[in-house]
């Protein structure tokens, strides 16, 4: 989501997998930089702002990137509709600008989904037990789409990243970096917690947790780099969330 131009080739990604799922979700997160903008910005305001007033703040950049890609599918004659964190219920534990996931009632997506739209969340947020607008903190989109994934029994979860899978090394500073074709959850952790941060440990923790198999695509080409998932799991009859 790196600028206004990006949202139209999101687009004719979407529109090509719908040519293979009739019910797609997209989760995404804000444009590059917009939420670094919205931490500095409040810091210019507190040096240590509110939690409750933080949330609300940098929450707004991920409401600007749906709108706007719902926006850019109508344009292509796609019909969309995009919800924030709160609206497709994702219910989190109180804890401002680090909350967890403890449900997803995804109640609303699934009345369009079933009307064939395409549904558009927003990454990284969702709403407290209390009612209150919390963020996950860095990395929560891509739990966010792993925990909507499991509310809505889905098949699989796909990423859309600048490199196009999981690397043994860092790609851009080791030339000799070799790209994974299939990891183990087990596997895909440790390669993140040596320091890899294609994707965001709790996601691969919570597809774990559920059996759903993850693929990591390059933006540009759209071809599956590394596929994640366990070839002997099982898949739940009722889908786990995060501990708080």
């Amino acid at each position: 989501m790196a600028t206004p131009d990006h949202f139209a080739q999101i687009a004719d990604i979407i529109i090509e997998r719908k040519q293979h799922f009739s019910q797609i979700v997209v989760v995404v997160s804000a444009m590059a930089s917009h939420t670094d903008e919205l931490i500095a910005l409040a810091k210019q305001v507190h040096p240590q702002p509110p939690r409750r007033e933080y949330d609300m703040l940098v929450s707004v950049g991920e409401r600007v990137s749906i709108s706007l890609l719902a926006m850019a599918l109508a344009a292509k004659n796609i019909e969309a509709i995009s919800f924030t964190g709160s609206q497709s219920g994702i219910i989190t534990c109180e804890n401002h600008s680090e909350a967890k996931i403890v449900d997803v009632r995804p109640h609303r997506l699934k009345k369009h989904l079933e009307a064939g739209k395409v549904v558009i969340v927003a990454g990284f947020q969702g709403v407290s037990r209390s009612g209150e607008i919390t963020t996950l903190g860095r990395g929560g989109s891509d739990t966010t789409a792993v925990a909507i994934g499991a509310a809505l029994e889905a098949s699989q979860v796909e990423f859309y990243k600048d490199v196009p899978g999981v690397f043994s090394n860092d790609p851009k500073m080791y030339a000799d970096a070799i790209l994974f074709s299939t990891l183990s959850y087990t596997e895909a952790l440790q390669i993140v917690d040596k320091g890899a941060k294609v994707l965001h440990r709790r996601s691969i923790l919570l597809a774990q947790k559920n059996q759903i198999p993850l693929s990591l695509h390059r933006f540009t080409d759209q071809v599956c780099g590394t596929l994640i998932g366990d070839t002997e799991g099982v898949r739940l009859t009722a889908p786990i969330f995060e501990e708080v």
